[in-house]
Parts: structure tokens; C-alpha cells; sequence
């Protein structure tokens, strides 16, 4: 495992500013894209981009971690608009979001986080791997539709995979000179003795591919059959010198506190961006080659101040971002400053030179996207599940599938779901040990119950007691159990009633101790408590 010599924000800024670069210019084309996605005003992408890096960053424990508009929550965002009638009312309902993740966050509820399973954290990072690997090939090949404006398959997997079927007809080859070009140079500076040059490691890859996506453009535009569309370019509202900053913001309508679909939608928006970040989070802190861990409860605060001051100033709910912190990872970012300085460099670019901005092509940065989405998804890593075995891999592969076909949340939902499923599964076959050569001695059988029995184990030692032949010797050993649930424990005493009838000779142990197994399990809880406070909680 890497060790960080120094964690100090400011002394890892030779590696923080390049990165937040990086960042930014990923996140400049998310911002605006996901903005359009969700059927409201541009500006409120970058708005959101700008709350997430400064804000959120500051506040956050996470040290990679970037947050900023999530296009998970999309789908929920336009709708919500559509149902409220106004952007400003919505922008209410994303203030009460902010409040609600305040709540839990000073809840202690960080903790869900623990309950996924590393398979579908994995699974989840895969996914979106590829999900960002497919958005992005209209993007690399300049994929025009017959109105002339680019595909960027804000439709969802759908319009993406009929926007590759039709590529060959409608090529650019500027953007294909150009998103080769950059994957060469990516390549290139992934290899081990361009990484041994000092100065290869200053200047990253990815900035050079956007200086060469500038310059080439330029150069196209002499010729007609090279020359870039202005859809085939970054595209960042520019003011007018009759207009002022004040006017690309816009204030929440307070005038509908008492609406209770407002309320709905913001509880929504705080539950969903809640459990995005949280899975985010963990995912970055997997991704960490430092392996820091980051407070959960912590970032959850974080992100409510985030969402609180991005409602109030006109911009989208927040989330921590996976393609982002990922970004960052692998742009060598190593302290929070560079997602602080990402939302500094994105609020200074987008107010003062929005217009060297909006040279940049998107070509290039699909360039970069196919290979931040390439080290999320690597087959390596769907081998080393497989290796481990159909529990781990298929809940894997369902979250991915889940994700690729559907959306973020309902991969997650499904590759958990198939996850939970096996551990009931396994705990309704093992509900106490029991091993024939052992266990039957002198014509006595003999159950020892599992450290936890649950009402999840009722069919399986109902269905053990059942088949007892009469007139033999059992003896039920709960000495080991620190909880029995109640349900377990009306079958026993049945059986022991029933035991009378049948000639049974049974002997229990520990079978009534109910203070004192509930009274083990209070001590158990209360120390897991104070340890993942310790771990966790900031």
C-alpha cells in the first residue's frame, strides 16, 4: 500500500492543480450535459460544479472525493420539475434536500453505507465504466444526426446504441483525427518510462489532449471536410455587456414552503443523492492508492450545505460524483485541494474566458472518458470476481447489467438485491451446526444454535425438529446463542410440548436465557457502535 509523505492540503499542490484541471475540464461538458438532461437552465449545472467543489470540498472529510451535479438523479430532476411547474419551486425542494442530508447526517446515518456488499460497489464502478466508454463513441466519432447536431445520448442507452448504428453514415473526420490523436498520447503517457520523466509527471496527459484538441480544431476549420460543428464543442453561456452575473442565477420560490409535493420531491432528491454519495464514497475510498478512509457522517453534512447553497443560488442537487473522484485518482490528485481548486478554476473559466472554453471539442474529452471508463471496468477486474466465486460474481454482473440497461440506482437495487437473497439463503441453511459423527453420541442428538437465530432460520429448524424420530434423545445447546428471536423460541418450546407426546427425551441449554442473551446483544451493539463511531464519525 502507498504511504503519503505529507497529507498536508498544501503541500501536494504540484500534483493538486494539474489534476483539478483535469477535473474541471471533465467536469465543465457533466455539468452542462446532465443540466440539459434534467430540463433546466444550463448555468445550474455549472452552478452545482462550482457549490461541489468549493463548498463540498472544503467541508468534506473525503480527500479525492469531487461532487458536483449527478446524473443519476437526472431522471428525478426533470420530473420533478415537470410536477412542481417551475424551476424556482424546484429549487426549494433542493434546499429541503440539503436540510434533510443535515439531519442525517448529524443522525449518525452514514452507516448504511457498510451494508453494501463489496460486489456491488465493484459492480457499480464497472458499470458506469462502460456506461461512460458507450456515451462517449458519438462524442470520438462526431456523430451528427440529419438535423446536423450531435448525439449525445441524453436518451439513455437506446439513443446511444442507435447513434452507433448509424456512425458510419455520419462521420466527422476532424473529430476522428482528433480523438486518435488523443488516445495516442493517453496511451503513451500511461507507459512505465514516460511515468519515470520528471517532467511527464507535472503535465499530465489529459491536459495535453486538450491543448491538441484546440490547436487541431483550429487548424480544421480552414477545411470543409474536416472543419468542427459548434455542436461538436464545449458550449458555456456567454454574457453580454448589457448583462450582469446576477442575472445567471436564480432564487427558489419560498412562496410554496407549505407545498407538500415540494416536501415529497425534497425528502426524494435527499434519500436518493444520499445513497449515491455514500456508494461514491466508498468507491473512491477503494479507488484511494493511499487507502485513506473517509467519514461518512462527515460528507453527509457536506453534502447538505452543498445542496442548502446550491438552492438557494439556481443550481442542481449535488452528489458526490464517481466519474469525477475517479478522474481526479487518476489525474494524480492526492489531497481534497484539487477539488476545491477544480470548482475555483470552473467559476473563474466559465465568468471570464468562456469563449477558449467553448474551443475545446468533445472528441477530446471522450478521449479522456474512455480511459478513466477503462480503468473502471478493466477485464481484470471482472476476472478476479469471477475467481472468487458465483456469490461474488453474480451480483457483480447484475449490478452491471442493472446499470448498462437501466439506470445507476436500479443496478445497485438489483445487484443488492441478489446479494441479500444468498445471505438469507445461507442463514436459512445454517441456523445451528450439526455434523452426524459428532453430534449423535450414545444415541443422542445434539443442536448447537448458531450465534444468531432470527426469524429468517424458522423454517429450517422447524423443519429439522419435524424430522426427529420419536423416542430419541436431543439435546438443544444454546450456550453459544448471544440472540434467539422470539419466533425461534415459541418452535422450541412447541417442540418440547410435543416432545412429551412422543416419547422425547429433551434437554435444553440456555434455551430461556432471554435477559441474558438480549442483554449480550445490547453489549455487542454498543461496542460495534463505539467502534464504527471511533472509525467513522468525525
Amino acid at each position: 500500500m502507498k504511504k503519503l509523505a505529507n497529507e498536508g492540503i498544501f503541500s501536494n499542490l504540484k500534483y493538486d492543480i494539474p489534476a483539478s484541471i483535469i477535473v474541471f475540464l471533465v467536469a465543465v461538458p457533466l455539468c452542462l450535459g446532465i443540466a440539459l438532461a434534467s430540463g433546466a437552465p444550463l448555468f445550474s449545472g455549472i452552478i452545482a460544479g462550482v457549490v461541489g467543489g468549493i463548498i463540498v470540498g472544503a467541508l468534506s472529510g473525503s480527500s479525492l472525493g469531487v461532487s458536483g451535479p449527478a446524473a443519476g438523479l437526472a431522471v428525478i430532476v426533470v420530473s420533478a420539475i415537470q410536477e412542481l411547474g417551475a424551476f424556482e419551486v424546484f429549487l426549494l425542494a433542493v434546499v429541503i434536500s440539503g436540510i434533510v442530508q443535515l439531519i442525517l447526517g448529524f443522525g449518525k446515518a452514514g452507516i448504511i453505507g457498510y451494508f453494501f456488499p463489496s460486489s456491488v460497489i465493484k459492480g457499480m464502478l464497472s458499470g458506469i465504466g462502460i456506461i461512460i466508454i458507450i456515451k462517449q463513441i458519438p462524442h470520438a466519432f462526431g456523430y451528427m444526426d440529419d438535423h446536423g447536431v450531435l448525439d449525445t445520448g441524453e436518451a439513455g442507452l437506446s439513443g446511444v446504441v442507435d447513434a452507433i448504428g448509424h456512425l458510419f453514415g455520419n462521420l466527422s473526420k476532424g473529430a476522428i483525427i482528433i480523438t486518435l490523436l488523443s488516445m495516442a498520447v493517453l496511451i503513451l503517457w500511461e507507459q512505465s518510462f514516460m511515468k519515470k520523466i520528471k517532467v511527464f509527471q507535472l503535465i499530465q496527459g489529459p491536459l495535453i489532449v486538450v491543448v491538441l484538441g484546440i490547436v487541431l480544431g483550429n487548424v480544421f476549420n480552414g477545411n470543409s471536410d474536416y472543419a468542427l460543428l459548434s455542436s461538436q464543442l464545449v458550449t458555456l453561456p456567454i454574457l453580454t455587456d448589457s448583462e450582469s452575473y446576477l442575472s445567471l442565477l436564480t432564487f427558489p420560490d419560498f412562496s410554496q414552503i407549505f407545498n407538500p409535493q415540494v416536501w415529497v420531491i425534497g425528502f426524494t432528491i435527499a434519500l436518493v443523492g444520499s445513497l449515491e454519495t455514500l456508494l461514491s464514497l466508498e468507491a473512491t475510498d477503494k479507488l484511494d492508492p493511499y487507502k485513506r478512509v473517509s467519514p461518512a457522517n462527515r460528507e453527509l453534512k457536506a453534502q447538505g450545505i452543498g445542496n442548502v447553497i446550491s438552492g438557494l443560488i439556481g443550481g442542481l442537487p449535488i452528489t458526490q460524483v464517481i466519474v469525477r473522484s475517479s478522474t481526479n485518482i487518476q489525474s494524480g490528485g492526492r489531497t481534497k485541494m484539487s477539488a476545491i481548486l477544480h470548482g475555483v478554476v470552473m467559476v473563474v473559466a466559465a465568468l471570464s474566458i468562456p469563449g477558449l472554453l467553448n474551443q475545446i471539442p468533445l472528441a477530446s474529452l471522450a478521449a479522456i472518458l474512455f480511459v478513466v471508463g477503462y480503468k473502471l471496468a478493466k477485464p481484470v477486474v471482472f476476472k478476479d470476481m469471477y475467481k472468487l466465486g458465483f456469490f461474488h460474481f453474480i451480483p457483480f454482473m447484475v449490478t452491471i447489467l442493472g446499470i448498462v440497461f437501466a439506470d445507476l440506482l436500479i443496478g445497485i437495487v438489483m445487484g443488492l438485491s441478489i446479494a441479500i437473497f444468498h445471505i438469507l439463503y445461507l442463514n436459512y441453511k445454517k441456523p445451528f451446526l450439526f455434523e452426524s459423527d459428532k453430534h449423535i453420541k450414545e444415541d443422542c442428538l445434539r443442536l448447537e444454535l448458531s450465534e444468531d437465530v432470527t426469524f429468517m432460520h424458522k423454517a429450517s429448524i422447524q423443519r429439522t425438529l419435524d424430522k426427529i424420530p420419536s423416542g430419541s434423545k436431543v439435546i438443544i445447546d444454546a450456550s453459544k446463542t448471544l440472540y434467539m428471536d422470539n419466533d425461534v423460541m415459541e418452535i422450541i418450546m412447541d417442540f418440547k410440548t410435543n416432545a412429551a407426546y412422543r416419547n422425547i427425551s429433551l434437554e435444553c441449554i440456555d434455551c430461556t436465557s432471554v435477559k441474558v442473551a438480549n442483554q449480550a446483544e445490547k453489549v455487542r451493539v454498543a461496542l460495534a457502535g463505539n467502534l464504527l463511531k471511533s472509525d467513522r464519525d468525525s
